[in-house]
């Protein structure tokens, strides 16, 4: 896990060091700087295999340079077939593999990878740059191009060029709470959507992004339930196993959820090491999980930590938040993962995750939410569209709104994406269009729960998600591995029927069948609280001063296609407990400090 940059623009050495200086939490351990052929590269290594100083980077070998984040965990399969082809290795970690496996197969080396990563090699023969990232969009990638010029980097701050901001980017993250690839908060500065590559050639000052994996259409499976079941437990097996690979103290993550329970236990069954574990709990008892966590944690014999966290150790987290979460950022979930992870460096460097199980295995509320939907979309149009009308505020409150707009939703699909960038919006005029992008999964299947879980991946676990836990890990230099992110589990769970992993009212039905196997069930069978914080309740108390003090009238009028007027009146209800509006007022929140610490005193745009 590191931190990587290239340019073609003219900075010198000192220069380089200096920006690689604003994100040198990705790689502590050391500092590489390249020059050649007026192209420079910048590389912050957080050692993690081959401690050695022989595999710093950049790298080079012949007539390439590579600068690569991430990790290959099935580095040692494609090491063995390099050898078998004649190739020679100096080094025992992954990146000479990339390398050279670059150099063997061409672009085509990443079809062969499994794994999480960002990287760039450059050919000093044909004067091109071949940049790839992962499937899942696990590891960052921005990139700057205009007029042959680049910057690559991977993280926002680095990048020096053209700090104009972007004001669709702005429209879109008030709707998401995050900015989705391939846009940034900058015009000119561009995110590379995962499973993608980017080629700049330049002898010709061309810039292509090609697609290399995407999904597909799904291809139903015949595996009976329990055939299913212990092939999902087979791959969970082989994507923990791989991920366990390590020449530094690992451990994993464990809260009260079925996910983490199930990676902590099968990495407990293999790790030849008593594992080590990691919770954080709350003194409120509506968000503590942490008795769930030590109960699994005494089951599996793990080594666990707990550390119970008060409101303030919390909010100490937020100054650090907006520091190394590079663009507006505001899911919430950040701070705690931020104080987790700062927990965590004290005794491992690598710790295992069970991010992505929603994801696939169809966990989330908003699965819930479909079933509603389609008992609605029974009702034939005219109907729901008049009952809108009608609806009584004095029962719904401030649900009355988005219910409104949800009757009015012509099909499944407006429904789905709704989940995703909300029914009620804090914008004056509401451009959806960069939802194409995202499109696609309208195309890989016709049943909505399949359809959600798509969009889910696609959209919201690649920029909420994956960036969450990237900048909450990388600010305490901790490496996070997340097998439910193996491609292989991702693709395999979407041939599955959405009955073997999702039922009303029972979510993630087979991930519950695989886990029966390491911990009873009754123990696990609780209602998932999720790692979130009393966001809510400290807008009215702890944070109150803060709040109204920075979401002042003069900062609200410079923001752009902000409504105001609605703002305003979500901002007093939620002040006046009248309601819950925490999200939107977080939203605009973060974008004020952001604006603040990245010193931008012009107006947003």
């Amino acid at each position: 896990m590191c931190g990587i940059y290239a340019s073609n623009l003219t900075f010198s050495e000192k220069e380089i060091r200096s920006k690689l200086k604003t994100i040198d939490f990705r790689g502590p351990d050391y500092t590489g700087v390249l020059q050649q052929d007026k192209v420079s590269f910048g590389h912050l290594r957080l050692s993690i295999l081959d401690l050695e100083e022989r595999s710093n980077q950049p790298m080079v070998f012949d007539n390439y340079t590579l600068v690569f984040n991430g990790e290959i965990y099935n580095f040692q399969n494609i090491k063995k077939e390099l050898i078998s082809l004649g190739h020679t290795f100096h080094t025992s970690g992954d990146t000479e593999v990339l390398l050279k496996g670059f150099i063997e197969w061409g672009k085509t080396v990443v079809l062969r990878l499994n794994g999480m990563f960002a990287f760039a090699i450059y050919n000093r023969e044909t004067k091109t740059m071949f940049c790839s990232r992962d499937r899942l969009g696990v590891k960052p990638f921005y990139y700057y191009w205009k007029d042959g010029f680049f910057e690559i980097c991977s993280q926002l701050k680095p990048i020096s060029q053209n700090k104009t901001l972007n004001e669709e980017a702005i429209s879109i993250y008030l709707d998401c709470d995050y900015i989705p690839s391939p846009y940034s908060i900058f015009n000119d500065v561009y995110k590379l959507p995962p499973g993608n590559n980017l080629i700049i050639d330049l002898n010709n000052k061309t810039c292509e992004v090609e697609e290399y994996w995407n999904l597909k259409p799904v291809i139903p499976s015949k595996l009976s339930y329990k055939q299913a079941v212990e092939e999902v437990h087979t791959l969970l097996e082989d994507a923990v196993r791989i991920r366990l690979q390590s020449d530094v103290p690992f451990g994993s993550f464990l809260s009260g959820g079925i996910d983490s329970a199930l990676i902590t236990s099968i990495a407990s069954k293999i790790s030849k090491e008593k594992l080590k574990s990691f919770s954080i709990g709350f003194e409120d008892p509506k968000y503590d999980e942490s008795k769930v966590a030590a109960t699994f944690a005494n089951i599996l014999g793990t080594k666990h930590k707990e550390t119970i966290c008060k409101a303030q150790d919390i909010l100490d987290m937020l100054p650090r938040l907006i520091e190394v979460y590079d663009e507006p950022f505001a899911d919430s979930s950040a701070l705690p993962s931020l104080l987790l992870n700062k927990i965590t460096k004290q005794d491992v460097t690598v710790a295992l995750s069970g991010d992505g199980g929603d994801e696939s295995f169809l966990g989330y509320n908003h699965f819930d939410w479909v079933t509603k939907f389609k008992k609605v979309t029974c009702i034939p149009y005219f109907i729901r569209y008049s009952f809108s009308m009608i609806i009584p505020k004095f029962i719904f409150k401030n649900r009355t709104e988005p219910l409104r707009r949800i009757l009015r939703l012509k099909n499944k699909n407006n429904f789905i994406e709704g989940i995703f960038v909300g029914y009620k919006s804090l914008l004056l005029s509401r451009d959806s269009t960069w939802l194409s992008n995202y499109s696609k999964y309208k195309t890989w299947s016709n049943n909505t729960y399949q359809k959600t879980a798509d969009l889910n991946i696609k959209l919201w676990l690649e920029n909420d998600s994956n960036v969450k836990v990237d900048r909450a890990s990388m600010a305490s230099s901790v490496e996070v591995r997340s097998p439910f992110l193996d491609y292989r589990i991702i693709e395999f769970a979407r041939t599955l029927p959405v009955s073997y992993r999702y039922l009303p009212g029972v979510k993630k039905r087979i991930l519950r069948d695989v886990l029966k196997k390491y911990i009873p069930e009754e123990v696990f069978n609780l209602p998932k609280k999720g790692f979130s914080i009393p966001l809510g309740d400290w807008m009215r108390k702890e944070l109150r001063d803060e709040m109204e003090e920075n979401l002042s009238d003069v900062f609200l009028k410079q923001i752009p296609n902000l409504n105001i007027t609605v703002f305003k009146k979500l901002f007093k209800d939620h002040l006046d407990n009248k309601a819950d509006y925490s999200t939107y007022i977080w939203r605009v929140y973060i974008l004020v400090k952001w604006t603040k610490n990245y010193k931008i005193k012009e107006n947003i745009v």
